[in-house]
This record gives C-alpha cells, structure tokens and sequence, in this order.
C-alpha cells in the first residue's frame, strides 16, 4: 500500500548528520551541501516506486552535474525484515540505476526520524543556507500510470532553488512504499 511523505515545514533547517556510505566512509550533511543546494532522497532496492524512478533519477544527477547541487540517496530501511535493502542490494542498485552520487546506510533510523522521511522514495532539498525548499515529487509519474518519468517537479525545484528563489506552494508530496521500521 502506497504511502505519502509528510508535509515537514518547509524553512526546517537541514539535519547535521554524518552517515556511511556503502564502503563505510562517513558523509555529513553539511559537507555535502556545501555551498549549493542538497537533494536527500530516501530509497531503497526493493520498492517498486524507487526501481520506477531509479535510472532517471541517476539521469537527473547526471544533467544537472554543472549546477552547485549535490544528491545522496539514503537507506534507512530495516535490512532483516527486507535484506534486499542491505549493502549488497544497494550496491546493485547504485550500480543498474547509474547513481553518480553517494548512497548512505541510516542502520539506526534516526536520519530517516530527523529527516521526516516516511517513504521510499523521499525527496528533501535544502537551499544555500541549508533551509529545506522543496519537500515534494519527483514527478507526477507512479508505477503504471503511464506519466513520463522524467523528473519534471524535482528538477524545477532544484532549479528554482539553485537560483535562490522559492519553490511555489503547495508541494504534492512523494508517494512510496513505508520506511521498513525496526
């Protein structure tokens, strides 16, 4: 059953985490924003909304590789309950979906409980000053709804976002599989 992602009021200030990558190599937060805009999408490999997004959301990235932006997609799944969701599954998945980005491991949760994050995928993007500024979909495209998957909404967001101005409201919020609680 599908879920929605909450509505965390847009302004929160950007979680200071620091989480692995599925290497073990630590990433912050604040590091990886620098100083341009953050998209954080919660994911995981055995979602069917996540694999519906997956490769052109590694596009994503990819055109917008000149712009001061940066992506990392985070898994913050219970990996006993769904051990598709543990590193060996989402390094396949990094790998078939063409993520040029860092994929995080949230073992304890407590970025997905910082974050918000209810579902798979999950978009946050924060602004220069590390302000969340889109807290919506990455298109209005689900599995079998014959939409375009193309990324439309996140794109215009991040754009609007990398030229400091606001994202107009309201924001249609993501829709996914339920972050797999322990």
């Amino acid at each position: 059953m599908a879920v929605y992602s909450s509505q965390v009021p847009l302004g929160s200030p950007m979680p200071e985490l620091t989480l692995p990558d599925l290497e073990g190599n630590p990433h912050d937060m604040v590091g990886l924003r620098g100083e341009g805009v953050l998209v954080v999408v919660f994911a995981c490999n055995h979602c069917p909304y996540v694999r519906h997004i997956e490769s052109a959301l590694g596009r994503l990235a990819g055109d917008l590789a000149d712009l001061p932006v940066t992506f990392a997609a985070v898994c913050s799944n219970d990996v006993v309950a769904y051990p598709d969701d543990d590193i060996p599954g989402l390094t396949e998945q990094k790998q078939r979906a063409g993520w040029p980005f860092p994929y995080l491991v949230d073992r304890d949760q407590l970025a997905a409980k910082e974050f918000g994050a209810v579902c798979t995928p999950d978009f946050f993007v924060y602004d220069v000053t590390g302000k969340l500024g889109y807290r919506g979909a990455f298109d209005a495209s689900t599995p079998g709804n014959g939409e375009p998957v193309d990324g439309a909404e996140l794109r215009a967001a991040i754009e609007l976002l990398v030229a400091t101005k606001p994202v107009p409201e309201p924001q249609r919020p993501s829709m996914g599989c339920s972050i797999k609680w322990r």
